[in-house]
């Protein structure tokens, strides 16, 4: 097992697993009683630490002069995260970054932002944030959130933060999991975070209805297997610490589906169509946590493929030397 565990792992809620933490519920799961879920450290090596608990997963980098947190979870776990990150280091958090705009991975900003913290994202993050959002799927909506939530340092198409021997490269991927992912590259530390556009061992959540696509998806892993070797330490949105080989089996189960929803779209297939037929049913076994996994895995590879896209991009030299 990649990584050391250096705090005791407590026993979860049933439902508090990484399928479950990213997949829309056909209902509204039962409330989490918060007090009982435990932080859980694992110690990546190079003052790198990756923390699980009850939301996306968090990576903690430290350097001489504080600390850098890629995401938050649940403004709950709040004092909890705090206190295994005191464990780990008594340097001050000085920067959060959100790898995209979803709850799980952004609920505790406000907390950290009152704590000092800069929060940090790609720009989309703050714009989904503050208009709130509704879920392709379900239908779900969820309110702005508060303005003390939102990041105050946005970034259009890459940036870094740099801490005294600590350099984080932050780097937007367009249209993958949603319309604001951020990978975070730690080099010196041979240490990726990815959030959600990679989830070891589960099938992701594609946000179609906000910009989210599987090519995008694709071209995400495509950028991580340039970076990384056979030693890197990458820190999936949700699921175990994975390495190169994790991620190029994740990768080609992404191009698996992508070409047979592709086909199925080609044959002019509906929605109800293609869930009927389980493409991917082969797939299940490993990549389906349960069977409203495993459909709404059809579903979002579908819309991706079906849909039109939305209008969410800038022109490409905008893009490209807008800086912020």
């Amino acid at each position: 097992m990649l990584g050391v565990r250096i705090a005791v792992v407590a026993t979860m809620m049933a439902l508090s697993g990484p399928a479950f933490a990213q997949q829309p519920a056909a209902s509204p799961p039962a409330p989490v009683d918060y007090s009982k879920v435990e932080i859980r450290t694992t110690d990546l090596g190079n003052n790198c630490y990756m923390l699980e608990g009850r939301g996306g997963n968090i990576t903690v980098a430290v350097a001489a002069d504080g600390i850098i947190m890629v995401d938050g979870e649940y403004a709950p776990l709040h004092d909890k995260i705090k206190a295994a990150i005191e464990a780990i280091s008594k340097q001050p958090i000085k920067y959060l970054i959100n790898t995209h705009f979803h709850g799980d991975h952004t609920g505790g900003n406000e907390a950290f932002a009152k704590d000092g913290v800069t929060i940090v994202s790609q720009v989309n993050v703050s714009t989904r944030l503050a208009a709130g959002t509704t879920n392709g799927l379900t239908g779900a909506k969820t309110p702005p959130a508060p303005q003390a939530a939102l990041p105050s340092d946005t970034y259009t198409n890459f940036s870094k933060i740099r801490l005294q021997g600590r350099v984080a490269d932050l780097k937007h991927i367009a249209n993958a999991h949603t319309d604001g992912d951020t990978y975070v590259w730690f080099k010196t530390a041979n240490v990726l975070s990815t959030g959600d556009t990679f989830t070891s061992g589960n099938y992701p959540y594609i946000d179609f209805a906000i910009g989210g696509n599987i090519k995008g998806m694709i071209a995400a892993t495509d950028a991580y297997l340039r970076l990384t070797n056979a030693k890197t330490r990458i820190v999936p949105g949700h699921g175990p610490l994975a390495d190169k080989a994790a991620l190029m089996e994740y990768r080609t189960m992404l191009i698996t589906a992508r070409d047979r929803m592709a086909n199925l779209v080609k044959e002019g297939k509906s929605e109800d169509d293609v869930v009927a037929m389980k493409p991917f049913a082969d797939l299940d076994a490993k990549w389906a946590g349960s069977e409203l996994a495993s459909k709404n895995f059809i579903r979002v590879v579908y819309h991706s493929l079906a849909d039109k896209p939305p209008d969410t991009q800038r022109p490409l030299l905008k893009r490209i030397f807008r800086r912020s």
